[in-house]
């Protein structure tokens, strides 16, 4: 057996570690008492003691005094992570709509704002309204920059390593806009820019319908179509920020799918581009004919690109999300039809739970991540936030 000596020069970084394995254990647990953290860390209890006392006085902890009990003794206090010492910001900045979530470093959401866009507004209208959903969302709760510990923004279109949408956006005149350089004179925290699908199918493995799975394909499904995909438990941008973006190949048939929905034979004229496919699919409920035959020609489509991917990387989950989810009901069963037929191997194929927020909060779950590799991965000091490189 080796034995290990450690030397007076090891002894503070040791006790850092386990400082951080406590924190650690606080965070993901409800309220502990020492001899619990002890179990749960593998530590000696008069050493979680302490480190837990010392977690209290440097403000990543906080006590939970014993109240009243009839129980023989007097009942053990309780430790939990101070969760509100910090915050992160998540952001969607959508073709219709900006939403900002706020939440606590347990990923609790404190407060949230939403406004509505127009699909046509240029980058100035975009870019003050975005402004004005962040002023609202710290104001509301009771927050200023300072208390934000990180920053992802969700933009449509693939994301490259400069934080821009250069390859493809459908947001107008988007390509040149630089978010980080926007937002840096507010921020002094890390600032992420990131592809909405992409922060989706983080959202659906932290709080949807993938939590049980690390490979997964997260198809977008709207008058855009897209994927982001999770391998190993790790979302994969690729090399320039462009993995996923399968639909840019014309054969795969997702640029035009949604035209199936848009140009379906008995859509009222009353009814506006934006809501043709909400009327199409409530019509197929309904039985009408045309209209259940563009659904079916739409997930044909789809399938396509989808049988692609799974082809390529041999999911566990296919998650169905985005805007057509709210019609789960009459996609995801044909879906899976189409994939059995296309792949060798059928992964399961489950709708997003997550409904119109997934975005933001695959936001926060990677602001969050960044706070972890920050904070939480080398060392821990006194809860600072940490600035951007």
């Amino acid at each position: 057996m080796t034995q290990v000596t450690t030397t007076g020069a090891d002894l503070p970084r040791l006790r850092e570690l386990n400082s951080l394995t406590v924190v650690r254990a606080l965070r993901d647990h409800p309220p502990s008492t020492v001899t619990e953290l002890s179990r749960r860390t593998g530590l000696s209890r008069p050493a979680v003691d302490v480190i837990a006392q010392g977690l209290v006085a440097d403000g990543w902890a906080g006590v939970l005094e014993p109240g009243a009990s009839s129980a023989v003794g007097r009942p053990a206090r309780r430790y939990r992570f101070r969760a509100g010492a910090g915050h992160v910001l998540g952001i969607d900045v959508g073709v219709h709509k900006i939403l900002a979530l706020l939440a606590d470093l347990d990923g609790t959401i404190v407060h949230s704002v939403r406004h509505a866009v127009d699909a046509q507004a240029g980058p100035d209208e975009r870019l003050a309204e975005l402004d004005r959903v962040i002023d609202a969302c710290l104001a509301g709760a009771d927050k200023t920059a300072a208390d934000v510990w990180a920053v992802t923004v969700a933009v449509t279109g693939a994301v490259d390593p400069a934080g821009r949408t250069s390859f493809f956006t459908p947001l107008p005149g988007w390509k040149d806009v630089d978010l980080t350089g926007r937002l840096a004179p507010r921020f002094a925290c890390p600032i992420v820019i990131e592809n909405d699908c992409k922060l989706a199918a983080l959202a659906e493995r932290w709080k949807g319908a993938a939590t049980d799975a690390d490979d997964i394909v997260y198809l977008l499904g709207g008058m855009r179509n897209g994927a982001g995909l999770i391998i190993d438990g790790v979302l994969r941008r690729g090399y320039g920020g462009a993995a996923g973006e399968i639909g840019a190949l014309k054969q795969v048939r997702w640029l035009n799918a949604p035209e199936h929905l848009q140009n379906c034979p008995g859509v009222p004229d009353t009814v506006e581009p934006d809501d043709a496919a909400a009327w199409v699919f409530n019509a197929a409920r309904e039985g009408h004919k045309a209209a259940r035959t563009a659904v079916r020609r739409y997930v044909k489509d789809l399938a396509v690109g989808a049988a692609a991917l799974v082809l390529a990387l041999d999911p566990q989950v296919v998650v169905f999300g985005g805007g057509f989810s709210r019609s789960a009901d009459l996609i995801v069963d044909p879906l899976r039809q189409e994939l059995e037929r296309l792949c060798l191997r059928m992964p399961e194929v489950r709708a997003s739970t997550l409904g119109a927020d997934s975005v933001a909060l695959g936001a926060l779950r990677l602001a969050l991540n960044e706070v972890d590799r920050r904070v939480f991965g080398d060392g821990l000091s006194a809860p600072v936030a940490p600035r951007r490189a």
